[in-house]
């Protein structure tokens, strides 16, 4: 995903005037952004390990007119950075374009310091940010030219971890399976993980890979085919980030909800990707486990 953003921001550049982009190191060394760091020296910035100043800058811009692209890890983006965030674009009224990889522990090995399950939900706390997270590298250029082209403030956080296929959504919940005993709603890569592990149970599985703003209307006309409002809300980052939304939109039905996503609880632990998806129970079968036992208390 990362290379895809870094080769479609490149392209972007030669075609929007208004375009910038500001690093804080991360990624300045790829190919295609030493290019347009060469074609266009005035428009991306290196500013060297110094998010906070990545965001005050990048806000700046946006102030004077220009569309700027702040990226870096997602913990350095999002959490580091996040007062200059609040203050330099929410306060401000500015917009931009936030692009964070590392998603919630993809490089496990780099340890607690490069995790950032806790992004989407600080992003909560700021109104009219829309969040995007490809399931897919096929998703990432349409999200990012998108993003470009709006003028609306835009957080899009890539990953290694992918789904086997793209699928177009343009911000909708998108059905790839109907049952009638729950909605499991998979966001971004944790797709093929959740048809993993409902493959013989009769469940809607629906994706999407914009959950801000969250698709409230396509949840309650998929819930609308079931006897019950059961819905199980699968999440790549903090579990729950997303529960106060379900609740708004099925506050005069009665339902039941599950969120599963990343545990609250630091596990102090390097290891895998592979083997936080497994402690935190986010695999094919925690997810069978999780899911099997909210259906059948």
């Amino acid at each position: 995903m990362r290379d895809v953003f870094t080769s479609e921001t490149a392209r972007l550049l030669d075609h929007e005037p208004r375009l910038a982009v500001v690093l804080a190191a991360i990624s300045a060394g790829a190919p295609a952004f030493r290019k347009a760091a060469a074609d266009h020296p005035d428009r991306v910035i290196n500013l060297g390990i110094r998010e906070q100043l990545m965001i005050g800058v990048a806000g700046g811009l946006a102030l004077t007119g220009m569309r700027p692209i702040a990226h870096s890890y997602a913990p350095f983006l999002v959490e580091r950075a996040f007062e200059q965030i609040k203050l330099d674009f929410g306060h401000q009224g500015a917009s931009g374009v936030l692009v964070s990889v590392g998603a919630s522990y993809d490089w496990a090995e780099g340890g607690y310091t490069h995790f950032s399950p806790r992004d989407v939900a600080l992003f909560d706390t700021i109104p009219d940010w829309r969040v995007v997270i490809p399931g897919h590298p096929d998703e990432v250029a349409e999200g990012l030219r998108d993003a470009v082209a709006s003028d609306d403030s835009h957080y899009i956080r890539l990953s290694l971890r992918t789904n086997a296929t793209p699928h177009d959504t343009r911000g909708r919940l998108v059905p790839m399976r109907h049952g009638s005993e729950a909605t499991v709603v998979a966001v971004g890569p944790m797709l093929d993980p959740v048809l993993a592990a409902t493959a013989d149970l009769d469940v809607t599985v629906a994706y999407t890979n914009t959950p801000r703003p969250f698709d409230s209307s396509g949840l309650l006309s998929l819930l609308d085919r079931q006897p019950q409002d059961n819905v199980i809300m699968v999440e790549p980052y903090l579990a729950g980030t997303s529960t106060w939304l379900v609740s708004d939109a099925l506050s005069d039905r009665s339902h039941r909800l599950k969120s599963l996503g990343v545990g609250r609880e630091d596990l102090h632990a390097f290891g895998t990707a592979d083997d936080h998806d497994r402690w935190h129970g986010l695999d094919p079968a925690g997810l069978r486990t999780a899911i099997t036992d909210f259906l059948r208390p």
